[in-house]
């Protein structure tokens, strides 16, 4: 199979997995409209893309340590719950513009930065990357050129099944009050938090379970 296709396959695979990016990209998408959830559907591409690097050049090779797997975990864990905690109580703030209810919006930026740091900061992700470039690398050897292009793949499949994401969630925000937003923002608060607390038992538990 061409390695573009192969890349493709394996992005479609990712696309389909829950965590907390997924959550937080349809929560966006309701809240704050097709263009918000896209910018974060693009950080959450540049952090894949970023991990990708640093899984290339040997970067991440650190988390082979288990004190300092124990460490990330922890503060992945703890990243992921205070988004939770901050999600979980935001007020939600709407302004009828004429066209529906809408919320305030912070900068663009601001999203890229959101769903770049919210990716990254689950250890799942880095785990994933590092387990795939390992079998990549082992499958195409020094052949750089399709390892490119299956990494290609993969990720243009990602960021393509985000935005499919973020099109379907905001079609449903037509559907949805304040107080059903305020809803969503709680069940993504208690996900984000429940997400985070997994991380960290997780780590604590592979931690004393090598030691």
């Amino acid at each position: 199979m061409d390695p573009f296709l192969e890349g493709a396959v394996l992005g479609i695979t990712l696309a389909v997995l829950f965590g907390p990016a997924l959550f937080a990209l349809v929560q966006t998408s309701i809240n704050r409209g097709f263009r918000s959830g896209s910018l974060l559907a693009v950080g959450i591409f540049f952090s894949d893309l970023a991990l990708v690097f640093l899984c290339f050049i040997g970067a991440l090779q650190i988390l082979s340590n288990d004190h300092n797997r124990l460490i990330f975990g922890i503060i992945s864990g703890l990243i992921l719950i205070g988004y939770g905690v901050f999600t979980f109580r935001r007020q939600v703030e709407l302004l009828n513009n004429g066209n529906g209810v809408t919320e305030k919006k912070p900068g663009w930026f601001t999203f890229i930065l959101k769903g770049f740091f919210l990716n990254i900061a689950n250890p799942f992700v880095w785990f994933w990357w590092i387990s795939v470039t390992v079998g990549v690398t082992s499958n195409y050897g020094n052949d750089t050129r399709s390892a490119a292009f299956f990494f290609t793949g993969t990720l243009a499949t990602v960021l393509a099944t985000d935005l499919f994401k973020v099109y379907i969630a905001k079609k449903l925000k037509g559907f949805l009050n304040e107080r059903n937003i305020r809803r969503v923002n709680h069940i993504v608060g208690v996900l984000l938090i429940g997400f985070g607390l997994i991380l960290m038992g997780r780590a604590v538990a592979y931690y004393y379970q090598m030691i």
